[in-house]
């Protein structure tokens, strides 16, 4: 085994070609955003081989400055690149390459696998799809094999965005490093652009005009700095890893919460109470729309919407609540087509050609399930609905999954791929479906605490994902 750490230069790489034949025409060249100003350094990686494969890592040009990168091959390399893409990284300055928890396992079944950093932080999927292309792209050239036979590419939360968006017929076509992947692997994603934003907007709204908190104002500049005295009119008890909601305003977000996030279904009120995952959500609170800074104009808009919190007719509470929540409305095209490659908040609309299976956990909080129905209903408008499976886990976190869950959804894939037998999925629309105390079972491998188990079910094991 050998491990090669070198930078290489790929300018005709990461250029590609400018001309985007059948796109739609840039709206505002002369646009500017916050992200453009912000400077990243990559840290190239210190990774081991594992035994038995070869590891190349390094720097290497990206679309917003350097990217580290790592690339890992098998001795029996069976000629398929999985490409993986890391989610959310935070705000700052270093960018650097995170293993997938797939390592061991895409290796020891011949896959090679290769991460980049992205050339930045935020929320810039742009430079996720953009730099993992380049990456792939480059795979001959850094490691002096063969040219992969197939793409696949596997990502979790902001990362789904990025494998999501990858495989997507506008990213095909505007990519400035165009790779046509065989199948994707979405996890925890988010598959509908708007709705993530719309749904971090939405219920920090909803939580201080319930608390009283509200500055009447969007963007609500007084939101952090009341939060203590929001938590304080919502719940009993907010500073240990289970929060618990009191029975007044607390109780009518909780279930204002399950309504804008998929509907009744298991799961959901363990993960509304765990404080990491609250403690998330509320600290977008008060932001302008632009994404701290990834697109130029504000994104959100609650025009129209009517929060609820009970089912039938509208109570007199809920009228007096959506009379008073302060509104407001999106900017004209606060995210239009790009000249020079991808959106900068790339679009996941349902126009794919290729297998893609996704994993979600129900009580996800954070990247709520709603996601999946979304990108369901987008698939199914465009016709493809034949190309996607959807698999729900019984899980309050946020990517909580097991190794048993991943390695079996991956499996399945690439099965799926390979012989074109469709695996079978979970039904992530129909109401009824999803409310059942035991829908999700069909692909969960193992219980969590807290977590009604499934007929038969054994405990999760230690270390779930």
């Amino acid at each position: 085994m050998t491990v090669r750490s070198r930078s290489i230069t790929l300018s005709t790489l990461l250029l590609g070609s400018l001309t985007l034949s059948g796109c739609a025409p840039l709206l505002y060249s002369s646009d500017t955003r916050v992200q453009d100003t912000r400077t990243f350094r990559a840290v190239p990686p210190t990774l081991t081989a594992t035994p038995g494969a070869t590891l190349t890592q390094g720097v290497m040009p990206g679309i917003q400055g350097q990217a580290a990168y790592a690339i890992e091959v098998p001795d029996r390399w069976n000629g398929t690149l999985v490409m993986y893409t890391h989610g959310y990284a935070g705000t700052g300055a270093d960018v650097k390459v995170q293993v997938p928890a797939l390592r061991e396992y895409w290796l020891s079944q011949g896959y090679a696998w290769a991460a980049s950093s992205y050339s930045s932080n935020y929320y810039d999927v742009r430079a996720g799809v953009e730099d993992t292309n380049a990456l792939a792209l480059a795979f001959p050239r850094l490691t002096g094999k063969a040219t992969p036979g197939k793409y696949v590419i596997v990502g979790f939360s902001m990362g789904g965005h990025v494998a999501g968006a990858a495989v997507e017929a506008e990213t095909m076509q505007t990519a400035r490093n165009r790779v046509t992947y065989a199948a994707a692997m979405p996890m925890c994603g988010v598959m509908d652009q708007d709705y993530e934003f719309q749904w971090l907007g939405d219920y920090t709204a909803a939580a201080a005009q319930l608390a009283g908190t509200s500055s009447g104002a969007y963007p609500d500049t007084t939101f952090q700095k009341r939060l203590p005295e929001t938590l304080g009119k919502l719940f009993t008890s907010f500073s240990g890893p289970v929060w618990q909601e009191n029975d007044g305003a607390g109780a009518k977000l909780r279930d204002l919460a399950r309504s804008l996030t998929g509907g009744e279904r298991p799961v959901f009120t363990l993960g509304f109470r765990l404080g990491g995952y609250q403690q998330a959500v509320l600290s977008t609170g008060g932001s302008d729309g632009t994404l701290t800074g990834i697109l130029p104009r504000n994104l959100y808009s609650n025009q129209g919407v009517t929060y609820r919190w009970t089912t039938g007719d509208p109570t007199a509470d809920e009228t007096a609540f959506n009379a008073a929540l302060p509104r407001t409305a999106a900017a004209n095209e606060p995210n239009p087509p790009r000249w020079d490659g991808v959106r900068w908040l790339p679009r996941v609309q349902g126009q794919i050609s290729v297998p893609v299976l996704t994993m979600h956990t129900t009580g996800d909080f954070y990247v709520p399930f709603r996601h999946q129905q979304l990108y369901r209903q987008h698939v199914n408008a465009q016709g493809h609905g034949d190309l996607l499976v959807q698999r729900s886990i019984r899980a309050a976190g946020h990517c909580e999954f097991t190794a048993a869950e991943l390695v079996e959804g991956f499996g399945a894939l690439m099965t799926w791929q390979t012989t074109g037998q469709k695996p079978a999925g979970d039904d992530v629309t129909t109401p009824a479906v999803i409310a059942d105390p035991n829908y999700g079972c069909a692909y969960t491998r193992g219980t969590r605490a807290g977590v009604a188990p499934c007929p038969g079910a054994a405990p999760a094991p230690a270390g779930s994902m």
